[in-house]
């Protein structure tokens, strides 16, 4: 679609909507910025943005007349595409995208695309470091932090964009194609959008809905709707397994990570090489080699930068050590499956710390997961009560409501002893306390490391 002096409307006036519309000025295009909260401070937004100087921005409503201007709608991820004003689109004959989307149609080179509901931050990481290691023009984009419209511009023929994509960027693909694919894993998340897992999950493996057989879909051999799925995808799938051994894939024997590709077992590193922990992160890393090796990689540059690798913030990151105690970040842990990841990487009695927005998620494999290694749960913000009563049901008493996060860490500083960890792993969003999860995780950090020893 050329979208040269063509209106655009930009759905969002956040740092995804921003990047978008300034893509769609760079572009020769005129979007027109929109969003439905009328208390939006134009003039504001204009200083914080000079490159929207003279960029109409709507607030409220769409006026019938603007419906009949425009060429096309980008949505930004927050935005469910059953609003109300969506509808008027389509009625309208207006296309709606996402930002995704419209990233891709202006990006040059290649594409690697990760999604699932967990471990998709770590295995995007680490996969952007395989290929810096590797190519000299590569760009990590997309729900990692850096929206991919910010960047698409600036790629070139020879460049690789290795992107997070989220199942709220995946709602409104259209035409997306990356050359190689990954779905981690789908477990229970964000049902309050998608209603159900069914819905969840087709929205999750629509990533690789345009691919064909000369691409790649790397998948998780353990999760059963993957397995039917690989039955089905076009693009050539290579499986990562942390049990069962795959027949093409990359597995776990004993502490080695090993492949099969059809041509006889090779055993690549040890787990012990890595500084990771957890099975999970076993799974991180080898979708990570997987995607890297199906892409092109070199074997000895992929297995030499996962042997470097670190975690990243908020993800199962270690924190510090006080007074006996190891305190760890896990507030990227913003859904039931997350949080059980989090809590079987833990080698010590641990106080918890969990609660947040509610997503609509259930939470009683996450307190069935306990076992005797959670010695306390502290519970904060709108789902305290919910998880609470979740957790006495499952006969786990040991639960204590915070009013805040201030006092939620007070408690656990009393009640850890040397020998224990304390974990904020909180198995919900952050929204209604924080304004996202890296304010969550870094208030916690800041608290630890303002302890006195």
């Amino acid at each position: 679609m050329d979208l040269t002096g063509k209106k655009v409307l930009v759905a969002g006036c956040g740092k995804s909507g921003i990047a978008a519309a300034e893509l769609l000025l760079q572009a020769g295009a005129c979007p027109v910025l929109f969003d439905e909260n009328r208390e939006l401070d134009r003039e504001a937004l204009r200083r914080r943005e000079p490159l929207l100087e003279g960029t109409d921005i709507v607030l409220g409503e769409l006026s019938g007349e603007l419906l009949g201007e425009l060429s096309l709608a980008v949505l930004s991820p927050g935005i469910s595409v059953e609003e109300p004003f969506c509808g008027r689109l389509r009625e309208g004959g207006v296309p709606i995208w996402g930002e995704v989307e419209l990233a891709w149609h202006y990006a040059k080179g290649s594409l690697i695309a990760i999604t699932g509901t967990n471990g998709k931050t770590t295995t995007t990481t680490l996969v952007g470091e395989i290929m810096k290691n590797c190519y000299p023009s590569v760009f990590v984009v997309g729900n990692i932090g850096t929206p991919y419209t910010g960047e698409a511009l600036k790629t070139r023929e020879d460049s690789v964009t290795v992107a997070e994509i989220s199942s709220f960027q995946l709602e409104t693909a259209v035409d997306f194609h990356p050359a190689v694919s990954a779905v981690l894993n789908i477990t229970p998340d964000h049902l309050n959008r998608h209603h159900t897992m069914e819905n969840y999950a087709a929205v999750k493996e629509s990533i690789a809905k345009n691919q064909t057989e000369k691409d790649f879909c790397i998948l998780n051999y353990m999760d059963p709707r993957l397995r039917r799925f690989g039955a089905e995808c076009a693009a050539q799938v290579v499986w990562f397994s942390s049990g069962e051994k795959p027949e093409r894939g990359y597995y776990l024997r004993g502490s080695k990570i090993c492949r099969n590709l059809g041509k006889g077992e090779e055993e690549l590193m040890d787990v012990e090489e890595m500084s990771l922990l957890g099975v999970h992160n076993y799974e991180n890393v080898m979708a990570a080699i997987a995607i890297s090796s199906a892409f092109g990689a070199p074997m000895d540059k992929i297995l030499e930068t996962v042997r470097h690798f670190r975690a990243v913030e908020h993800r199962i990151e270690y924190v510090a050590t006080k007074n006996g105690v190891v305190y760890y970040n896990d507030s990227k842990g913003t859904n039931p499956d997350a949080a059980i990841q989090a809590v079987r990487a833990m080698k010590w009695p641990t106080v918890l710390i969990g609660g947040g927005y509610d997503k609509q998620n259930t939470y009683d494999e996450w307190i069935e997961s306990f076992g005797d290694k959670v010695k306390l749960l502290v519970l904060i913000g709108q789902t305290r009560e919910k998880i609470a009563a979740c957790a006495r049901a499952h006969g786990f008493d040991r639960v204590v409501l915070a009013d805040s996060f201030e006092q939620a860490m007070e408690i656990c500083v009393k009640e850890a002893h040397p020998g224990d960890a304390v974990l904020l792993s909180p198995a919900c969003a952050s929204w209604g306390m924080f304004p996202n999860y890296e304010v969550r995780g870094k208030m916690f950090k800041d608290y630890v490391n303002g302890l006195k020893e």
